[in-house]
Order: C-alpha cells, then structure tokens, then sequence
C-alpha cells in the first residue's frame, strides 16, 4: 500500500519536474514564437577599414560559427530565406597591432582585432530588431607571427563575437 503511494507521488514529482524543464534552457535564448533562423554570409570589407587587412576564408568561416552557434543553443532550424530571425552583417575590422612594447622600443605583444557589423531582424517580434557593431580582440607575444597563433585566435574571436551576438539578439535575462 505504502509502495503504491510512493510509487504515485514520485511519478506525478517527475512529471512536473520534466513539465517544468520545458519552458526553460539553459542558454537563456528567448526564441518566443520563432521556428526559424537564418544567418546571411557575411561579406569581408576589413580593408575598407584603415590598417585592416583581409584574411581569405573568414567570412565563410565567422558565418558557420554563427550558425553553429545558434543551431547549437536553441531549437530554432537554419533556413536559407523566408527565415523568422534574420541575422546579416558584414566584417568590418580585421587588424593587428603593437600593445605593449620593450626596451628596446620594439613589440612586446599584438593585438588582433575583429570587428562585425550586425543586423537583426525578429519578423515574430519587430521591436528587439537592432543594427550594432560588435567587437573583440586576441593578444599574443610578438615573437611570433600571425600565422602561427591564427587558428586559436579565430576560435576565441569567433567564440567572443558570436556569444555577445546571440546575447544581444536572443538573451532574455
């Protein structure tokens, strides 16, 4: 009799508590009544930008981070057009510079700088629609060459980017 009731009351426990979990994820994203996401290519005019340079494949590769990113943290499904968030931008900074320098007056350590140019749109919701400039940089130690740090750079940039963009666009806190 007793395992009855407790068997009864851990079943109707669980069920609420799996009820409850779906109106929450962990991401924080406040999708509302969007099924779909789109993300256009986002085009490289870096060199238009003084002591910009551009760097071959980044904007394919910044566009599918943030894809990646947004397929990853909610149920939204990417779409190619027609999408409810539409996110488009351009790349408009992509530099390196000296930060800190030696005695003897030469780089201690550079700076490579990213830059986007964000354009949202919410169809389901049209006054969180905003156009913002986002930004992020990634330190290393002069002794070595752009090339060689290139790769974990890009990573942290693109991770730094596409979060604060994701937040921007899609946090509810």
């Amino acid at each position: 009799m007793i395992y009855k009731k407790l068997k009864s009351v851990l079943c109707v426990l669980s069920f609420t508590l799996l009820m409850g979990c779906g109106f929450y994820n962990f991401s924080g994203a406040s999708t509302g009544t969007a099924e779909t996401f789109q993300v256009n290519f986002f085009q490289n005019y870096a060199d238009q930008s003084p002591g910009s340079t551009i760097e071959p494949g980044l904007d394919r590769d910044f566009t599918l981070a943030l894809q990646d990113l947004i397929t990853n943290l909610t149920s939204l499904n990417l779409t190619g057009n027609n999408g409810d968030l539409v996110y488009e931008g351009e790349i408009i900074e992509y530099r390196v510079s000296p930060m800190s320098a030696t005695a003897n007056q030469t780089a201690a350590q550079n700076r490579l700088t990213m830059g986007v140019k964000v354009r949202f749109f919410n169809t389901t919701k049209e006054d969180s629609d905003f156009e913002q400039r986002f930004s992020f940089f990634y330190d290393f130690p002069a002794t070595q060459l752009l090339e060689s740090v290139k790769s974990e750079a890009h990573e942290a940039l693109f991770e730094r980017l596409t979060q604060d963009i994701f937040n921007a666009s899609l946090a509810d806190w």
